[in-house]
């Protein structure tokens, strides 16, 4: 076959499920241009940058074919075993494979730059360099100090010493400090000695690094029991190896407490791989990744598309967050997709957590998994007491009972810290009219049956939709009757934390949300700030995912109340991880924890459970429950959503994919809808679905890629905007 026959068939990142073929540039021979390479390629009046997929033969009757505009790539970005589980993925997903690759890449490549460089700039102190005449706490003798130490990375110190920079280009100026480009450390160095392992500790490392292969192992260990220290156990058998680890947690805000931690306890450059690093330092790790410089990343969900070409130990650190789950895009689980990898490359996959989410659980039970367990907190913390206070009939003052703030007094008092947990940002969930009952809904997200509330934020100033962002001023006097009797309903985390301002005006009060910590570093900033004095932290979920907060030792937990009656088949089994994660805060060190917790159900069966015989024994119920109403894990689900600016266009659609799965006629295939969403209305669009169920998973895929090439092809589905989510944690 002869070059002209043969054309590169790219992957592009457009919504549409083929490959697209052009001839080689002018020029280029296609045999010398690799799968898996970039290329830049004209589609219409625009150029896009997509993926070699395959090299092949020319259609017979093919149109006429364009030549690519230029080959990106000598070697290939994509190779080997991450083009291949990102193969799997798309097919997994039914979704595009041009889509899938973009979605792997880091932006400055999705968008055509080339590999970057990879080695670093490292600021280290002069020789013979006094720091005399620096002002003490000054930021350049803060700098000077961490350097005298040893030489730091500049993301390293971008990590530990926010704000750095200034202050280095004084001390570079003075003739102190100088930077120099260096090739990260393959080898790990001198890192500080962790605690010595319990037996349970110990037995679970061993656990891990006997794997020959690959292995799924679930560490499951109450809050407090020292999973870090199994994780740093086992990356540091994987260095000596020679292996690169990849490590993936939930936040951003966990990250610089991970990195500093991981750094000085494996004596080895940490990459941090985030949402919060700018293009140009995601695509440096990245590509020291691929060259297998850098040794142990960090990172949140997308850090899973990392290349490991020495691959040695996966962790993904509180397994069971949904935050692992893409909620728009191609819709994956890092988690899932961690294993997938894991199997691909022959290596064990740890997920750790307190709290395992039911499908892991059931996958250990099963067999499928390794499943240890740390039972007891790590030295000689003790778990928290907790304490159930019913505020029926009682008065409240800003969501506080008189008892804890009596409470609360105390424990700064004896120069403890306190955490109020509300899960509600903002100061208020609603704006009501006292006289005549309006309240403020959002007009895009709400329709005549299902008003939707906007929050009340800025004290009261401002109203804000937390779905769709759409802000507003509050109005001055009520839209419907003129009163001016409008009251904030309600508590949020803004007005907890004005009321514990003005109840304890000499202690720190610090509120962690998403709208106190949007800056980059703000929550490591807003923790620093407290440091181990007596203090107030008013905060939301944020504060329940893996922070170490020693002298922590009451949490007080607030208006939970809404979440006991949730229609979501999830809605229980999210909140017991909550519960337990948040308690899990209070006495990690060794001051004695307690956890007090208000509700109006003190007796609701879910809190009597988790009392009574802690998450497992909620866990075992729930499974029972779930087998029985025939949920996952055990039948599958893929959640089939239209938006469009009416109902009708859904309908039609909905119905038209319900036909084409029942005419595939597979076998324990159930589809339920099409019906309204349970938001029927967000950012202006209506919205309805159709869930379809199967006890096997096989069915459930073969179902799906019987149907989905007539949806693609139908009119109905060019005048809706509709996503397929296989495996979705979240109905709504």
């Amino acid at each position: 076959m002869s070059s002209d026959d043969t054309v590169l068939r790219v992957a592009l990142p457009l919504p549409l499920a083929r490959l697209f073929d052009y001839r080689a540039p002018d020029g280029v021979q296609v045999d010398s241009v690799q799968v898996g390479a970039r290329v830049r390629v004209p589609f219409g009046p625009r150029e896009l940058i997509g993926v070699v997929a395959a090299v092949g033969p020319l259609d017979a009757g093919a149109r006429e074919t364009k030549s690519a505009v230029a080959i990106l790539d000598t070697e290939p970005l994509l190779h080997g075993e991450l083009l291949e589980s990102l193969r799997w993925l798309a097919r997994y997903a039914h979704a595009p494979l041009g889509e899938v690759l973009t979605t792997a890449l880091p932006a400055a490549l999705r968008q055509g730059g080339p590999l970057p460089e990879t080695d670093e700039v490292v600021w280290r102190l002069v020789e013979g360099a006094s720091l005399d005449k620096l002002k003490r706490d000054a930021m350049p003798h803060r700098l000077a100090t961490l350097l005298a130490q040893r030489a730091r990375s500049e993301d390293e110190l971008d990590d530990t010493l926010p704000g750095w920079r200034t202050a280095a280009r004084a001390l570079s100026t003075k003739g102190l400090a100088e930077s120099i480009r260096t090739t990260p450390a393959r080898v790990a160095g001198n890192g500080t000695p962790g605690p010595a392992l319990n037996d349970e500790q110990r037995a679970a490392v061993e656990a891990i690094v006997a794997h020959d292969g690959f292995g799924a192992v679930l560490l499951e260990g109450v809050t407090g029991s020292g999973k870090t220290e199994v994780y740093l156990q086992a990356i540091a058998d994987c260095l000596a190896r020679g292996k690169q680890a990849l490590v993936l947690v939930p936040e951003i805000g966990l990250t610089p407490q991970t990195l500093a931690r991981f750094r000085t306890r494996l004596g080895i450059e940490v990459h941090a791989l985030h949402s919060g690093l700018n293009d140009t330092a995601r695509a440096r790790v990245w590509a020291a990744a691929a060259r297998g410089e850098a040794r142990v990343i960090v990172g949140t969900r997308s850090a899973v598309f990392t290349p490991l070409p020495e691959a040695g130990l996966i962790v993904v650190d509180e397994e069971h967050d949904g935050s692992y789950k893409q909620q728009d895009g191609i819709r994956y689980h890092a988690r899932d997709f961690a294993l997938v990898r894991g199997k691909a490359l022959g290596i064990p996959v740890v997920l750790g957590s307190a709290t395992p989410s039911l499908e892991t659980l059931h996958n250990a039970q099963a067999g499928r998994f390794t499943h240890v367990r740390l039972s007891k907190r790590a030295g000689d913390a003790k778990p928290p007491s907790v304490r159930v206070l019913d505020i029926r009939k009682r008065a409240l003052d800003a969501g506080l009972s008189t008892e804890l703030i009596a409470k609360v007094r105390a424990t700064v008092e004896s120069g403890g810290q306190v955490l109020v947990f509300r899960n509600r940002r903002g100061y208020a969930p609603v704006l009501l009219c006292h006289d005549c009952g309006w309240s403020a809904a959002c007009k895009r997200c709400s329709t005549p049956d299902h008003p939707h509330p906007m929050t009340v934020h800025a004290g009261g100033r401002r109203l804000q939709c937390h779905h769709c962002g759409a802000r507003q001023a509050a109005p001055m006097a009520c839209p419907d009757c003129g009163g001016l009797a409008l009251q904030p309903q309600g508590v949020g985390t803004e007005r907890l934390e004005e009321r514990l301002i003005e109840l304890f005006p000499d202690v720190p009060v610090l509120r962690v949300d998403r709208g106190s910590t949007r800056r980059r570093d703000a929550l490591e900033s807003l923790l620093a700030e407290l440091g181990d004095r007596a203090g107030i932290l008013v905060g939301t979920q944020m504060l329940a995912k893996g922070h170490d907060l020693p002298n922590l030792t009451l949490v007080a937990v607030v208006g939970i109340d809404e979440g006991l009656f949730s229609a979501d088949f999830r809605a229980g089994e999210k909140l017991a991880q909550l519960l337990i994660q948040v308690a899990g805060r209070a006495g990690r060190a060794r001051r004695a924890g307690e956890v007090w917790l208000q509700t109006h159900h003190p007796t609701h069966p879910l809190l009597q459970t988790l009392i009574a015989g802690g998450y497992r024994a909620f866990a075992e119920q729930e499974l029972v429950e779930r087998e029985a109403a025939g949920f996952p894990p055990f039948a599958h689900l893929a959640l089939l959503r239209a938006e469009a600016k009416s109902a009708e266009p859904n309908t039609r659609f909905l119905a038209l994919a319900k036909a084409c799965i029942d005419d595939a006629r597979i076998a324990d295939v159930e589809v339920f809808g099409p019906l309204p969403a349970p938001m029927p209305r967000r950012a202006g669009f209506q919205r309805a679905q159709l869930l379809v169920s199967a006890p096997q998973r096989r069915a459930l895929h073969a179902a799906l890629e019987a149907a989905l090439p007539a949806l693609r092809d139908a009119p109905e589905g060019k005048r809706v905007r509709w996503s397929l989510d296989v495996d979705p944690v979240d109905l709504y």
